[in-house]
This record gives structure tokens, C-alpha cells and sequence, in this order.
């Protein structure tokens, strides 16, 4: 029951930060927008491997284990799993861009991140948190009737 309380903790700072990239989006702050989306992403992830009981390494891109223990998660989520690592390696790419922007050629992050990059994050952060919460809700469920 820790693990579900953990990754419900994470799943509720991916939730902030995809609002608040939804506002970046809004506001025109692009690279934010795809930082924040990196974020949510990564919580997400990291959620739903707590929530099955799942170590995963202390790093910010952990979409590698998912083939791994691919076993541990129901059908429909293991459907998800290559949207979820590509979504995962295309926003970790992104994550320094979008913070430092391109220092070797002296680009802002700004001059960076587009618009299209910045919808692009969003959506694949919202349907990664859409995904990881209806896993978690479901594990939850389960718990409760076992109870």
C-alpha cells in the first residue's frame, strides 16, 4: 500500500506540472511548456513503476525497463508501452534544449522550442498522464476489494 500512496504522490506532480504547461502552451513560453511535459512524463512513468512494485534506476529517462517487466501491467497498458518509451526518449532529448537552448551555437531556448514542439510535449504528456492514472486507479480499485 506504501508503493500505491508513492506513486499517487507522483502522479499528483505530473498533474501540476502538465497544467502548468498547458498554461505555458497558452502563454507562449514554449520551452517551459516542454520542460514541464518532460516532467510529467517522467512522474508519470515513475508512478506507475512504484505502483507495481517496480525499482526503477535514479535517473530521468526510465522508459528502458518497461520491456523488462513488461509482464507486470494488464493488456490495454501493455498495448501503450512503445507510445510511452517513444514519448519518453523524445522529451528527455528535448529536456536541456529547452532549458539552455542550443549554447554552442548561442540559441535561447526560446529560438529552440516552437510552438509545434511545445503542443507536441503537451499532448504526449497528457496522454501519458491519462494513461498512468488509469493504471493507478485501477491498482487502487484492486486493492480496495481485496480488503
Amino acid at each position: 500500500m506504501r508503493s500505491i500512496r508513492v506513486a499517487k504522490s507522483y502522479l499528483r506532480q505530473a498533474k501540476a506540472r502538465l497544467d502548468n504547461a498547458v498554461d505555458s502552451v497558452r502563454e507562449g513560453n514554449h520551452p517551459y511548456a516542454v520542460r514541464l511535459s518532460q516532467e510529467c512524463v517522467e512522474l508519470s512513468l515513475k508512478a506507475v513503476l512504484k505502483a507495481v512494485g517496480i525499482e526503477y534506476p535514479k535517473i530521468h529517462e526510465v522508459s528502458d525497463i518497461f520491456p523488462e517487466v513488461r509482464g507486470r501491467f494488464p493488456d490495454w497498458f501493455k498495448t501503450e508501452i512503445d507510445y510511452l518509451r517513444e514519448s519518453s526518449k523524445l522529451l528527455f532529448k528535448k529536456r536541456e534544449p529547452s532549458l539552455y537552448g542550443d549554447e554552442e551555437a548561442l540559441l535561447p531556448p526560446n529560438e529552440v522550442m516552437s510552438k509545434d514542439d511545445a503542443e507536441d510535449a503537451v499532448d504526449r504528456a497528457e496522454k501519458t498522464y491519462s494513461l498512468c492514472e488509469r493504471l493507478i486507479l485501477e491498482l487502487i480499485t484492486i486493492v480496495k476489494k481485496r480488503k
